[in-house]
């Protein structure tokens, strides 16, 4: 018998070991949940399950993109709404501009409410925006142009009226080579009115003054410019001389416009990361919804004809507005899809990882169990070994 080796207490002490070992494992995954606590428990499990996490996260978050995407959107697509609506109002008023009932005045109020919806409907593209960042006004790739300013253009002021001058003044700018002339001008268009002059004899005074005695102007403005146009010296007699002139009205002053820059074409992109991984995104662009963009800017119905070339530019701007619309509501519809795959998804992978990582409780409830009781045993039986080399003493006594 060995007392200074007890092998029986040592086998005992290592299963008792083990025994509190498994018990305290059983202990955290019970208390926690989770059958992977730390690497020890499952390395490859934990590497596995640390990706499916933050697949699952990603996938939360991208859920979170599309929905903000949606939103923009239906922004965008509302705001179109309107102008869709402005153009159809805008065709109305073309085609009502169109019809012969109307005056002048008619059309000149029918142009100033296409000019206001012109402008709201620039207005509206210009100030859509979503998070600060336009959507509608072709920031991007658009070709700008410059108009330079225009100047102010003065009031001219009205010409008063000049009456018909007097025989004797018109007679004192006569020259006496071009009395001959005046007198056979008065002649030849005098028309049924008095009598002719006789050629060598009657001066320039009494050519004025037969001239200016006949009641039919037309026959005073003929005789006056064939007197002017065969006229040898130097004098000047104009058929204003004969029959005056009358007022020529002035016009307002032309307010000038300052320098502008205007953007045709361009378009506005968005891009939507829709997936937890590199690469996996939307994109989006939507076109230049200006005026200038939709070429309706500077509209004119009020000349002859100009109906027919208007309505042909709106109807090709409310196409552009009906394809924009059509291009938005498809993304959204496919974001939508986005929204519920991604759902489904992280459900799937939710579950996957739940498999890795969570622990099945009642299984585990058994090895807790069974490892407690080994315990218990571990150290009765430790006990009892720890006894064994009392038995030495009595061959000592």
């Amino acid at each position: 018998m060995r007392i200074n080796t007890n092998t029986a207490a040592m086998n005992t002490y290592s299963n008792l070991t083990s025994a509190n070992a498994s018990k305290s494992s059983s202990l955290a995954k019970l208390s926690s949940g989770l059958r992977i606590n730390k690497a020890g428990d499952d390395a490859a499990g934990l590497a596995i399950s640390e990706k499916m996490k933050n697949q699952v996260s990603g996938m939360t978050q991208a859920s979170r993109n599309a929905q903000d995407g949606i939103s923009l959107i239906q922004t965008a697509e509302g705001a179109l709404s309107e102008t869709h609506s402005i153009l159809n109002r805008m065709r109305d008023l073309t085609v009502q501009a169109g019809n012969g009932t109307n005056t002048d005045d008619d059309k000149q109020a029918i142009q100033k409410e296409i000019n206001s919806l012109t402008e709201e409907v620039g207005r509206i593209a210009k100030d859509t925006q979503f998070n600060t960042k336009g959507l509608l006004n072709g920031t991007e790739g658009g070709t700008t142009t410059t108009i330079p300013a225009v100047p102010e253009t003065p009031a001219v002021p009205e010409t008063p009226a000049e009456a018909a001058l007097d025989a004797t003044a018109i007679a004192a700018k006569v020259d006496a080579a071009d009395v001959d002339s005046l007198v056979t001008a008065y002649n030849n268009n005098r028309r049924t009115e008095g009598a002719d002059l006789v050629v060598g004899t009657a001066t320039a005074q009494d050519a004025a003054t037969a001239i200016l005695a006949l009641t039919d102007t037309d026959a005073i403005a003929a005789a006056a410019t064939e007197f002017t146009e065969g006229q040898t010296a130097s004098a000047t007699v104009a058929v204003k001389d004969f029959t005056g002139t009358p007022a020529v009205p002035g016009t307002p002053a032309v307010p000038g416009t300052p320098e502008t820059t205007v953007t045709t074409g361009g378009k506005n992109s968005f891009t939507f990361q829709i997936g937890a991984n590199a690469g996996e995104n939307i994109k989006i662009d939507i076109a230049n919804m200006t005026s200038e963009g939709l070429g309706i800017d500077g509209l004119d119905i009020t000349a002859e004809g100009a109906t027919d070339a208007a309505l042909k530019t709106i109807d090709s701007a409310i196409k552009s507005v009906s394809d924009e619309r059509a291009n938005l509501g498809a993304v959204q519809n496919r974001l939508d899809h986005t929204v519920s795959n991604l759902a489904t998804t992280k459900e799937n992978l939710s579950e996957a990882n739940s498999r890795i990582t969570d622990v099945d409780m009642a299984e585990e409830m058994m090895s807790f169990t069974k490892s407690n009781i080994l315990s218990q045993a571990s150290t009765s039986m430790l006990a009892q070994a720890n006894q064994m080399p009392q038995s030495v003493l009595s061959l000592l006594q």
